[in-house]
């Protein structure tokens, strides 16, 4: 006999979708603005590979994860 599976469903509500959307998107801009102006004004011996490196990772997190909710947010199921 073949059992019925149980549906898959996401681990996040779908009520908190927009608002995740923003707030990531919110902080990857923030951060994305601030990785900018770090670049533009620091010469080149005070840059740090380490610093650039970790803040354009946490910028992609953020910008992708808050790209994700807003497709799913606006029903496109990705």
């Amino acid at each position: 006999m073949a059992q019925s599976g149980k549906p898959i469903t996401s681990p996040v509500p779908e009520a908190w979708y927009p608002t995740l959307a923003f707030f990531m998107l919110t902080i990857g801009l923030l951060l994305s603005a601030a990785f900018f102006i770090y670049e533009a004004t620091s010469s080149k011996k005070n840059k740090s590979i380490t610093k650039e490196l970790i803040t354009g990772a946490v910028t992609s997190i953020f910008l992708g994860f808050g790209s994700l909710f807003l497709l799913l947010a606006t029903g496109v199921y990705v």
